[in-house]
């Protein structure tokens, strides 16, 4: 099969490195998955599919292709229009949710309604989905292999090794994004502390920290890490904090957390729950509590026993995200929907 995937731009951002993971792992089941891109060339992940770079969508032939995906809603009504039955909507989150995208509401739903069918990233996106147009599937997301990193964390934890080194509270997402929960993240850091963890708090974001931003709270700042960098990074710390809001579509960051065998503290939201039916994969605490979330890292840090049945739960939980098993449902998908010629 031959499917292109419509990406406006090349930018570090969860939604991006979900397209070129989908690319790959096609690619290496035998299609061709083309990247279709408004941006420059990717520099901060790998990537074996070929890429097209266009000023505009309207530049490439759609008729060579068995499938034209939409990546965002900005990009979806491109591909219908320029591929018809053959479009399909890529949804890793509901944009009319975020607070950001409020303005432009009307303008994603007219693209959710779109006779088209979509794919989700998550479970719970396939219900929301529904609601605009009844054709959505679960496809699932992608971890890439670089997190599976053989369960150093386990090994290096100084509650399982004896080593006066502090513990690592990893809190990843931008602060600019409210769906990310990081104000909760940060409130969860100073409950804890208040009652008497000690801890390094080490954060990532894609951008640099936000200007009402209590960054001080944090001993490392990372900003626009590449997938390497990040896999190594993950692996350093010893547990951590996923405070978003139900509007998050995945939460990739909590999944190659788990990956790496870092036990999480993780907010209670559709799309975290939906790893597992058991629930047993973290400590779950309600949306947007930064106090219960302190509380249970408190717990979390506290407890050797406890974190290294999390880190081995959760590795086991992510399983279901390695490419080649995504890749199966991906494959399903678009060959049981393949045009006949």
């Amino acid at each position: 099969m031959k499917i292109a995937y419509l990406l406006e731009d090349t930018e570090l951002a969860g939604g991006i490195r979900v397209n070129v993971a989908h690319a790959d792992v096609l690619t290496e089941r035998g299609h061709e998955a083309v990247l279709v891109t408004k941006g420059g060339p990717l520099t901060w992940r790998r990537s074996r599919a070929p890429w097209r770079y266009v000023q505009s969508f309207e530049e490439i032939d759609a008729r060579e292709f068995d499938f034209v995906v939409g990546t965002f809603w900005t990009t979806v009504g491109t591909a219908y229009a320029i591929a018809g039955n053959r479009a399909v909507h890529l949804c890793q989150g509901y944009e009319g949710s975020f607070t950001a995208y409020q303005p432009m509401k009307e303008r994603i739903d007219d693209a959710y309604r779109l006779p088209i069918p979509k794919i989700t990233v998550s479970p719970h996106l396939v219900e929301i989905c529904r609601q605009f147009h009844d054709d959505a599937t679960y496809v699932g997301q992608i971890v890439d292999d670089d997190f599976y990193c053989g369960g150093q964390t386990i090994l290096s934890d100084p509650g399982q090794t004896g080593l006066s080194v502090p513990h690592r509270v990893l809190l990843v997402g931008p602060a600019q994004a409210d769906f990310k929960g990081i104000d909760a993240g940060y409130a969860a850091v100073r409950r804890a502390r208040a009652l008497g963890a000690q801890f390094d708090l080490v954060r990532v974001s894609q951008w640099p920290a936000a200007a009402d931003e209590p960054a001080e709270l944090a001993s490392e700042f990372h900003v626009a890490l590449t997938t390497a960098e990040m896999a190594r990074l993950i692996a350093s710390c010893h547990a951590f904090l996923g405070p978003s809001r139900h509007q998050e579509g995945f939460g990739l960051p909590a999944a190659e957390a788990l990956a790496s065998g870092v036990p999480a503290v993780l907010s209670e939201i559709p799309s975290f729950l939906s790893w597992d039916a058991a629930h047993d994969y973290a400590l779950f605490t309600p949306e947007g509590d930064g106090e219960a979330m302190g509380d249970a890292l408190v717990r979390l840090l506290g407890d050797a026993t406890l974190r290294e049945r999390l880190a081995r739960r959760g590795r086991e939980v992510v399983e279901q995200f390695r490419a080649q098993k995504t890749g199966e449902r991906l494959e399903l998908f678009f060959s049981s929907r393949r045009p006949s010629s």
